[in-house]
Formats: structure tokens, C-alpha cells, sequence
């Protein structure tokens, strides 16, 4: 049984035992079966295995931040309680019931890129009260390069935000303020559960928005220009390497072959498409074209032809990966190369 495997199985077990074990994270789920991101293959194979255990996680590990707290639940309680290895129990009048044909599914149970995902809507914010002296509140602001703050009296009650604007348009309009709440404009909030996208507008006029749990209403973090900057460099990064990559590698093909060559590497079943330039070809048949010795010649490359496909083929598979649009970040390695 793969490690993985073995670490549900020990969850399930101290779930029908009534014991409540410690939760665990998005990321510390992916690491159980080998994996850093949530592709549509990678999650589809947790979710296949968290139903061999009878388990789900609660929040959903493919709707949080990575590193946000989840909890293995029990799928059916009573089953895994009767059940002695030999399958699920058996309601009375079970038998005269016809099987039912299950439906197919695998799709991602929700496609929205949601705010919670982000970083910055879990790393909790640093506030200040409305009875605060501005002092202190411009400390903090100076201290870790924040343009706003919260002004809060729990970690669910928001009484409004201070600005580097909203102190000048007082010392402006009316002179210093002594206090923070003298300072203080309406907080922009959005929450955890909304669309990415939604939060885009706010950030822009605003240059911040508070994100607030949907499940037990608290401040979670803040999201600020930078912070979707970096998100979108994230999301973007890795289509801009690819395409380069990609167009290296068809400039290097480019008035090298004719159109009977070049069709050499389409799929043979592929019979309907016509192959007139190096455009017309998919990237994995440009690697598949370069994979024969002969083609590779033609190319005139003092490098290793094995090496260069080698690396062409984990190419193709980041390419794949990438184009499953996730919005958790690449590796490391994987952007490196």
C-alpha cells in the first residue's frame, strides 16, 4: 500500500475509534502521495483514494490555500463502524433492489478560483484599535511597510482602516489626529469564499481589500496590489517561459525539413490535418520529430540529441500541467528547469 494510502487508512481507523486526530493541511496531503500542486490528474487521484478510505477533508483540499488547516471526516460513519473487511453493511430489502449504473464524474467540484486560496487571505493581519494612539498605528505601518491598517476590537469586529490618505486628509482638512479612530475610514471586506476575480476591482480602488472567513466570520488576512501582482506573476510566469521555450524550439526546426518530413511526425490516425510548416505541428510532435537521429542532423546542434528530448519530453509534461490552470504556484525546479 502506497504511503499515502497508509496514512488515510491510519486517519480512518482513529475516526471509528471516536478519536479526533490532529489536522493537517492541503500541502501536507499532496506530500502524503509524492505531489507539490493540485493538478486536475493529482486531484483526482486524492479523491479517489480519500473514497478507498471512506474519508472526505473538510473545507474541501481543492477549494483552500495550501497550507490552510483541514480535517479528515468520516464518509459513512456507520459502515466503517459494522464493517469487518467485508464491504459496506447491508440494509434489509437491499438485495431486492436493482444495482445502480453510477454516473461518471472527476471533475473539479468547484472551478472558481476563490479568494481563500491566495497566501495572503490566511496569513492573519496585524490591527489596531480605534482608541490606539496615531503613533502607534504609524509605527506599525512604518515598521513593516503597510499602507493600511485594520482598525479592529475582536478578530471578527472591523470598525473601519487607516491610511497613509486617510491621515493626510485629516492633517489637511482638520490638522493631526490624536487617536486612531479620529483618522479612520470604512473598511473594504470581501470574503474567502468569493471569485479572485472579485476582489481584482476592489484591490484597484481601494489598494486593499480584508478577507473575512465565510465559515466563522473572521479576519483572515488582507489582500493588497502586491499581493495579486505576485499571484498573477505566479499564474503568468510559467505560460511566458513555456512559449518561449516553444518558440525556440520551432525556430530551430523552422527551413530545416520539407512538409512531407515534418508530417512524418503527426499522429499517424491523424489523417484529416494537413502539415504545410512547423506551425501546423503540436509541441509534443516537434519533440517526437527531433527524437530521429536523422531529423536531429539536419538541425546541426553541437549538443546531445538523447539529453535535449530527455529535457524536451519534462517540458511537454510542466506544459501539460500548467494548462490545468491552478493557481498554486510552480516549484522551483520546475521553473528553473
Amino acid at each position: 500500500m502506497a504511503y499515502g494510502d497508509e496514512r488515510l487508512s491510519a486517519h480512518a481507523e482513529s475516526l471509528a475509534k471516536g478519536e479526533d486526530p490532529v489536522p493537517i493541511s492541503a500541502r501536507i496531503l499532496l506530500i502524503w502521495f509524492g505531489f507539490e500542486r493540485r493538478g486536475r490528474y493529482v486531484v483526482r487521484w486524492i479523491r479517489q483514494a480519500l473514497e478507498r478510505a471512506n474519508l472526505a477533508t473538510q473545507p474541501d483540499f481543492d477549494s483552500v490555500w495550501l497550507d490552510a488547516p483541514i480535517r479528515l471526516l468520516l464518509l459513512n460513519p456507520v459502515a466503517a463502524a459494522h464493517d469487518g473487511g467485508e464491504g459496506p453493511v447491508k440494509q434489509i430489502g437491499e438485495e431486492l433492489q436493482p444495482p445502480e449504473v453510477p454516473f461518471i464524474g472527476g471533475a473539479v467540484p468547484d472551478p472558481t478560483h476563490r479568494v481563500g486560496k491566495l497566501e495572503a487571505a490566511n496569513r492573519g493581519v496585524v490591527s489596531v484599535s480605534p482608541n490606539d494612539s496615531i503613533e502607534r498605528a504609524i509605527t506599525l505601518m512604518l515598521a513593516h511597510g503597510y499602507s493600511q491598517r485594520p482598525v479592529m476590537t475582536s478578530e471578527r469586529e472591523v470598525k473601519g482602516s487607516i491610511t497613509w490618505e486617510s491621515v493626510a486628509r485629516r492633517f489637511v482638512l482638520s490638522g493631526p489626529c490624536a487617536s486612531v479612530n479620529e483618522c479612520m475610514d470604512t473598511a473594504r471586506e470581501i470574503l474567502a469564499d468569493a471569485s479572485l476575480f472579485a476582489a481584482i476591482p476592489e484591490v484597484t480602488h481601494h489598494q486593499y481589500v480584508l478577507v473575512r472567513d465565510s465559515q466563522y466570520k473572521r479576519i483572515t488576512g488582507i489582500i493588497t496590489g502586491a499581493d495579486l501582482s505576485i499571484q498573477f506573476q505566479q499564474l503568468a510566469e510559467p505560460f511566458l517561459l513555456l512559449g518561449e521555450i516553444e518558440h525556440q524550439i520551432r525556430h530551430l526546426i523552422e527551413n530545416k525539413f520539407t512538409g512531407a518530413e515534418l508530417s512524418t511526425a503527426k499522429d499517424p490516425s491523424d489523417t484529416e490535418r494537413a502539415i504545410t510548416s512547423v506551425a501546423d505541428l503540436t509541441f509534443g510532435e516537434c519533440v517526437r520529430l527531433l527524437e530521429n537521429e536523422n531529423s536531429w542532423k539536419k538541425l546541426g546542434l553541437k549538443i546531445d540529441r538523447v539529453e535535449f528530448v530527455k529535457e524536451a519530453h519534462r517540458i511537454r509534461e510542466i506544459r501539460n500541467d500548467v494548462m490545468h490552470f491552478d493557481p498554486d504556484p510552480m516549484g522551483t525546479a520546475s521553473l528553473n528547469g
